[in-house]
């Protein structure tokens, strides 16, 4: 029998965290509710859920802490969920680590696509168009492995969550061609790009530190002004 797609729903509101979760067990995920930030913290390192729906106002810890907490040993999908307006934390929450956010209300339409999006990025990675399956992409010493999802530089394996390792592997696809923010967010998320949306850039401010480029100058991950952002193949010597 197929194992179950595991989820932490952190969320103290009793009444929406119940709603939340019969409506993912209806879609046959297996869901966990935990209401206090510090347990869940605790919950998400010994389980390791295959994806993380996490709250922002929370006892015990606030989303944004256990996001903090939780990456250095965490390496799925979390998505923050927001209320309406809230965009710093929106921006905030993407800067430590989060993968995607949904704004309160919940629609469940939306928070079904948004799961399921990012399930489906863990276990299928974008591919290059010349359909290199499984194949590493080796730029001097930046050495990406689809098949473990893993990233080395300089011989040191760099942590990454699931949404850098895509925008990366995406980039790093088509090398000197640039990509837009509107086919990044597409590939990424399923939507278009609004002209608002921050996910994309915040993205590519974490890879560039992680991956030692010159955030005022990059050289590695560079900006084409007004249209996107390409990976520079010779950036990595």
């Amino acid at each position: 029998m197929a194992k179950s797609t595991t989820i932490l729903l952190v969320e103290d509101d009793t009444r929406l965290a119940t709603l939340t979760a019969d409506f993912l067990t209806r879609q046959m995920f297996d869901v966990t509710i935990e209401g206090n930030g510090t347990a869940a913290i605790a919950y998400i390192e010994k389980h390791q859920p295959d994806l993380v729906l996490l709250d922002i106002m929370l006892p015990g810890a606030s989303g944004m802490d256990v996001c903090k907490a939780v990456r250095p040993f965490y390496s799925g999908p979390i998505i923050m969920l927001t209320a309406m307006g809230e965009s710093l934390d929106q921006v905030l929450g993407l800067e430590l680590g989060a993968d995607d956010y949904i704004i309160k209300p919940i629609e469940p339409r939306v928070l079904l696509a948004r799961v399921r999006a990012q399930l489906r990025r863990v276990n299928q990675p974008a591919q290059p168009k010349d359909d290199r399956q499984n194949s590493t992409l080796t730029f001097g010493q930046l050495s990406i492995n689809p098949d473990s999802r893993t990233v080395t530089l300089y011989d040191q394996q760099i942590p990454m969550t699931t949404a850098e390792f895509d925008v990366l592997w995406l980039l790093a696809s088509e090398p000197g061609k640039v990509l837009t923010r509107d086919m990044l967010l597409l590939a990424l998320k399923g939507i278009d790009f609004d002209g608002l949306d921050r996910t994309i850039d915040i993205h590519i401010s974490r890879l560039r530190r992680k991956l030692d480029d010159d955030v005022d100058s990059p050289q590695k991950i560079k900006t084409v002004r007004g249209k996107g952002y390409l990976l520079n193949r010779d950036g990595w010597n």
